[in-house]
């Protein structure tokens, strides 16, 4: 009987196992990269758990902690597949070796905290203030003077931004969102289980209700992409964007904290570096904290903007069985709140008179007994 290796479980599982829809580019470029060189060749009822520590820790060992993560849960669906299917299941009949790992001891603890950044309100509001201008500036240039080096950041990217910030979304989950999920007239967006980037693997459904800000933004790129069936399509129309391509625009426009060269066909310059660059460089994820950091000031308790976050709650099975409450109510003060608070932001004035519903929220703080955020 031929051997059967790790390489060929791979194909197998790629080609009939899973169906992602980037068509598995990800997937395959993840297993090329730190699967096959290093147990490609390895007949499958040899792996053992210690060579499926040792891939994990080799991707932790570089820095890449949430790569690392999403890496060991594909290993761990990958064998789940294939010890319920023949001819591999006969070959793990001592055992799946990722069913012996604890991924926990690998990740450093302090990896949830390593970054901390969040954007001032003075930092949001010259971020705002930039798009406009080089908006502005470009525009204002004749027709033989502008070319895409000097192109501001596209406006869908500028959107996405602010909706990430005003609903505290992962960038990812936002790029390969579809319209079909989101109903601007009862001003909600449904978040499926399989669209959402978990932290450790855990997932599950999400339900955000559109603040007046977040609609704004909403409504602003639904008259550029609601054609589509993303909401960010790419140039073929026949997916979504890479979830990559935010994270990369603004990190190509704050140069002067990479150490890389330029590369080709990429924006190198300072044009989004906030602050003169004296609190670092910022990331589309940073805003997702900044929006959650500012809701304490606003009358947020800890317990609703961890769900406004989908972060999936510790606790027994049995009690979250049992535990119906959405929170659907407070969420959505929640985000009101915070929508309120960075239309004033954005507009550098602070006086609005919160609705009713608002008002009624459980914890609410009056804006002049508020602590600055």
């Amino acid at each position: 009987m031929q051997t059967l290796t790790v390489q060929d479980l791979a194909k197998a599982w790629l080609l009939n196992g899973v169906a992602r829809k980037d068509g598995n580019a990800e997937l395959q470029r993840r297993f090329n990269k730190d699967l096959l060189p290093a147990l490609g060749r390895t007949a499958v009822n040899n792996v053992s758990e210690h060579d499926a520590r040792a891939l994990i820790r080799t991707v932790v060992n570089r820095g890449a902690h949430r790569q690392a993560i999403s890496f060991f849960s594909d290993l761990t669906q990958m064998f789940s597949w294939a010890r319920k299917r023949q001819p591999w299941r006969a070959l793990l009949v001592e055992g799946d070796p990722t069913e012996l790992v604890d991924i926990s001891p690998l990740i450093p603890a302090e990896y949830e905290a390593e970054r901390s950044r969040i954007l001032s309100p003075a930092e949001l509001l010259e971020l705002h203030n930039r798009f406009q201008q080089m908006t502005a500036d470009y525009n204002a240039l004749p027709a033989g003077q502008k070319y895409d080096g000097i192109r501001p950041l596209k406006k869908e990217t500028q959107l996405a931004l602010w909706i990430s910030l005003g609903t505290l979304c992962r960038i990812g989950e936002l790029l390969q969102a579809e319209w079909k999920n989101v109903d601007l007239d009862q001003q909600t967006w449904f978040l499926p289980c399989e669209n959402v980037n978990g932290t450790r693997g855990k997932k599950q459904d999400h339900h955000v209700f559109l603040s007046p800000f977040a609609l704004h933004f909403f409504q602003e790129l639904k008259t550029l992409t609601g054609d589509s069936q993303w909401f960010f399509p790419n140039k073929q129309d026949d997916g979504h964007v890479d979830v990559k391509v935010v994270s990369k625009q603004v990190g190509d426009r704050q140069a002067r904290f990479k150490n890389s060269k330029a590369l080709s066909r990429r924006r190198h310059d300072d044009t989004l570096v906030l602050a003169n660059g004296q609190s670092g460089d910022w990331t589309p994820y940073d805003l997702r904290r900044t929006g959650a950091t500012m809701m304490p000031a606003l009358g947020v308790s800890l317990d609703v903007i961890d769900r406004c976050q989908n972060h999936v709650l510790a606790g027994s099975r049995v009690r979250r069985h049992y535990r119906h409450h959405d929170y659907a109510e407070e969420k959505k003060c929640a985000w009101n709140l915070l929508g309120e608070r960075l239309s004033a932001v954005l507009s550098s004035t602070y006086e609005h008179t919160p609705n009713e519903s608002m008002l009624s929220f459980p914890g609410y703080v009056a804006p002049e007994t508020r602590t600055p955020s």
